[in-house]
């Protein structure tokens, strides 16, 4: 497939900016690899007119976090009529928002963790009594849990508030689920297995993530068939429901009894040597090289914005 000039986003300002510079600069190489005329841009360091007075094609978004994962380069690329990888405008700004994920999952029946919108005013003692402890609080529109916190104990969460506080002006305080961590790559239409994670840290956090090496994957899940493929389905379901397309993660846990429960979905997911997409394709034969040229293939725009580009 001939993908003409392709722009690959990468870094931007957000304070993901150089997990993506990672992501970005191992997805050029896969697609140069591959014959692909791939391009790094730096949209905090050029203007996105650049696009258009470079002439590119097609755009592989490498970003994370706010500019790049939230619906707002999404859009501009709408509007310039440049087909992108991923999540249009609003699943984008949806995923990327926990609150409103939570809010919608709730409305289709899915399930997800119990949780509170926290504030200066907040009464943090009778939040932690009603949610329980241990419990997450997280800024509402960060990824990679930046900003995030484990509480262990009701004195705690005042300060764990006031961390979130300096990433996002919307925070939650969020069940905390205690039982096996798993993540859900979707490409295209198809749940990829699942990834079963392991860290000796209090949870997933950002070291975790990129950082260390004790940190374990283990994929097949070691789940019964059965579970597995009700939770690929659940993992779907979820993507779907927020209108996410393309490809994505979903990220969730099972409690004790084997009750699932959502977290989040990622539309624009990490795709570093430590990152699961990536792994889960593995998994099931499709090198990392194969993958970003997937990933580039389904590459579009929005249905109504197609029609008008067209037109």
């Amino acid at each position: 497939m001939n993908f003409g000039k392709v722009a690959v986003l990468l870094g931007g300002k957000s304070a993901e900016r150089e997990v993506s510079l990672k992501s970005g600069g191992m997805v050029l190489q896969a697609l140069r690899s591959r014959g692909v005329n791939a391009l790094p841009f730096d949209p905090a360091e050029r203007g996105l007119d650049a696009l258009i007075d470079e002439r590119f094609d097609r755009v592989f978004i490498a970003l994370h976090g706010r500019f790049g994962e939230d619906g707002t380069i999404q859009g501009i690329l709408e509007w310039l009529g440049i087909p992108y990888t991923g999540s249009g405008v609003l699943a984008s700004a949806l995923a990327m928002d926990k609150l409103r994920t939570k809010r919608l999952w709730a409305a289709e029946k899915l399930p997800t963790p119990d949780y509170e919108v926290l504030g200066e005013a907040t009464n943090f003692r009778i939040t932690a009594r009603r949610l329980g402890v241990p419990l997450m609080v997280k800024p509402a529109s960060e990824g990679s849990s930046i900003g995030m916190s484990k509480v262990r104990a009701a004195a705690k969460l005042e300060e764990a508030y006031a961390l979130a506080a300096k990433y996002d002006l919307v925070v939650i305080a969020e069940e905390f689920i205690d039982g096996i961590e798993l993540t859900g790559a979707i490409l295209g239409e198809q749940a990829l297995p699942l990834i079963k994670l392991e860290t000796p840290r209090d949870f997933y956090d950002y070291e975790a993530k990129y950082l260390a090496d004790d940190t374990r994957y283990i994929v097949p899940s070691g789940l019964p068939q059965k579970k597995e493929a009700e939770l690929r389905e659940l993992c779907l379901a979820a993507f779907r429901a927020l209108g996410c397309r393309g490809w994505g993660r979903v990220d969730l846990m099972l409690n004790k009894r084997g009750r699932p429960y959502l977290l989040e979905v990622n539309t624009s997911p990490g795709m570093t040597d430590h990152s699961l997409v990536p792994m889960a394709a593995r998994a099931v034969g499709v090198s990392y090289e194969d993958l970003c040229i997937r990933i580039l293939q389904l590459a579009g725009l929005s249905g109504s914005e197609r029609a008008a580009h067209v037109g």
